[in-house]
């Protein structure tokens, strides 16, 4: 199992869930965050003044998923978000080691 976590841009979030659920990927949990990368925020103009902006407005995707489906996962996940402007954000795989059904108790892959 592998467990998949992007953070993109608030914009890109329909059209990364509407990727996942062709490919069959049967749940996900989003979070609104802020951050920074290499851009380091940027500076906004407000009624006349100008201001820096620290954090960017992000979105936070968590996919737990079978190991024959993460690399169309995350490729599908890269090809949805890619705007090809700087910010568009990251994607993180890594190995889910054990995954609990709280309801039923069952474990592993079932409890995907």
């Amino acid at each position: 199992m592998k467990f998949i976590v992007a953070v993109i841009k608030p914009q890109k979030l329909d059209a990364v869930r509407d990727a996942l659920n062709a490919l069959g990927v049967s749940g996900m949990t989003v979070s609104d965050v802020k951050g920074y990368g290499r851009q380091k925020g940027h500076k906004e103009i407000y009624r006349g003044a100008e201001y820096q902006v620290d954090f960017i407005p992000k979105v936070r995707i968590e996919v737990a998923i079978a190991d024959d489906q993460a690399q169309a996962a995350l490729t599908a996940i890269r090809d949805a978000a890619r705007t090809g402007a700087i910010g568009d954000g990251k994607i993180f795989m890594v190995d889910l080691v054990e995954a609990v059904r709280v309801r039923t108790g069952e474990t592993g892959q079932d409890a995907l």
